[in-house]
């Protein structure tokens, strides 16, 4: 399978099955786009005559030769026989069976606080208490979190921890509590935990800071873009936005972790599709780690993305690739998370086929100690898997999930990013169909087109390195 696509002057062209990416020139781009990939003579004279005709008479001003196009056929052919253009899918097989793969548990959402001194519009947990009460995590509760993880762990040495919330701030003393028992438990065990704190910042402190740059392999910080548009979808209770009193501290958060190990994060709406003007409005104030994503709400929200957003969203993704590749020739980068891709190494390929491993390799912890998929299916009774007391009791629940890669998925199996995407989001595709094997189609769309402006940076930025 291959997939092609100009973006911002490359021709690119993506085989899908083994990775590889092409640059090419636009009579090599047209050659490829005439030949059938389920031609078996599509080398053959008659294929030729076809295609060289056809582009001999589209070029013949920039003087394309029968002789060019035979060079052209040759290069190609040459590419598919080293095994990098019209590759076939080996990978199926491979993931029949992963129901039965033994699996171990390497990530956990601490659910610190159901709770939030914010009151975000587009909020999934509802204002932080996850459609509950309002609680906070026990020191007790959080203990034996941690022991579930070292114990299902098997020979795992790295194990990931996510305070979250709410917001985890209120619960503040538990979080170091937890991470100086973390650090004991690492030397008995022989383990190590990289912990991450998500934050709106409103209690940010300098002793928040000092902590989490001692403690924390990543801080997400929690803004929207301009002042704006964060205001009107992240205000305090009583209406007020929370813009001013956080983006001073955000910024001294960064500089304090020279630029590294975190991540500006925010959310658009149907509101700001203009989103660009966030994601450059964030760069403009020095921040160099920056995440903005859309909305995941049902069409009965005014903020919701809809299907006629779509359009606008991809020109704002294609907009925001040229001006990164503009500021990175400046000398005045930086990275966009939607747009980071590995193109050389990353995870194997069948992690990238099964996802991010909800439900089986990465679970949530609600404050009471019970066990769900990941933090969006929290307060789905239907989906709660055991406690961390108890451990999980709903394997068959597990189970579908091993079973959620895109192969069990009929969108996905000639999706051209299904590699980078990994079949999409569970939670979404459950809370807008039902079913975890069904994707959210406005996901879909828009995760391509951040694939396309992805690759065509790595291009770009190669091209400027050669």
């Amino acid at each position: 399978m291959i997939h092609q696509y100009k973006n911002n002057g490359y021709n690119i062209v993506m085989d899908v099955n083994s990775g590889s990416i092409h640059v090419v020139d636009d009579v090599v781009y047209d050659t490829l786009a005439m030949l059938r990939e389920d031609d078996g003579n599509r080398y053959g004279d008659e294929s030729f005559r076809s295609v060289a005709s056809a582009l001999m008479d589209k070029y013949k001003e920039d003087g394309v030769t029968e002789e060019d196009m035979r060079d052209v056929f040759a290069d190609i052919k040459e590419l598919e026989e080293n095994g990098t253009l019209f590759t076939r899918d080996v990978y199926e097989d491979g993931v029949i069976d992963f129901k039965k793969r033994q699996t171990v548990v390497k990530a956990l959402c601490l659910h610190i606080a159901h709770d939030c001194n914010l009151a975000c519009r587009y909020c999934f947990a509802g204002e932080g208490e996850y459609k509950g009460d309002r609680s906070l995590m026990s020191y007790e509760v959080g203990r034996k979190a941690l022991d579930f993880l070292v114990a299902n762990s098997g020979s795992r040495r790295n194990l990931e921890v996510d305070f979250f919330g709410g917001e985890p701030l209120l619960n503040f003393d538990v979080v170091k509590k937890l991470v100086a028992y973390g650090r004991e438990i690492e030397k008995k065990e022989d383990k190590h935990f990289r912990f991450t704190l998500t934050t709106n910042g409103v209690l940010l402190n300098d002793e928040v800071m000092e902590f989490a740059n001692r403690e924390m392999d990543n801080v997400v910080l929690s803004i929207d873009g301009r002042k704006e548009v964060h205001d009107r979808m992240r205000p305090f209770k009583n209406g007020k936005g929370s813009y001013d009193l956080i983006i001073d501290k955000f910024k001294k958060m960064a500089a304090s972790r020279k630029q590294t190990k975190y991540y500006v994060r925010g959310t658009f709406t149907h509101h700001n599709l203009d989103f660009v003007e966030d994601v450059l409005h964030l760069a403009d104030e020095g921040f160099e780690q920056i995440s903005v994503e859309p909305v995941v709400a049902g069409p009965e929200e005014p903020y919701a993305i809809s299907k006629e957003d779509i359009p606008a969203i991809c020109e704002g993704y294609d907009r925001l690739a040229a001006e990164m590749l503009k500021r990175k020739k400046e000398g005045r980068g930086f990275n966009f998370f939607h747009f980071m891709i590995d193109l050389s190494g990353g995870p194997c390929v069948y992690k990238r086929l099964s996802g991010c491993g909800s439900g089986t390799e990465y679970l949530a912890v609600t404050p009471w100690g019970d066990l769900y998929p990941c933090h969006q299916f929290v307060g789905e009774d239907k989906f709660c898997l055991g406690n961390v007391e108890d451990g999980i009791v709903k394997t068959d629940i597990c189970n579908s999930f091993k079973l959620c890669n895109v192969y069990a998925k009929e969108e996905c199996r000639n999706c051209f990013a299904k590699f980078y995407c990994s079949g999409g989001c569970a939670a979404n595709a459950y809370h807008f169909h039902g079913d975890i094997n069904k994707p959210y189609e406005i996901g879909c769309e828009l995760q391509r087109k951040r694939v396309e402006c992805a690759i065509m940076l790595q291009a770009a930025y190669a091209e400027e390195e050669s």
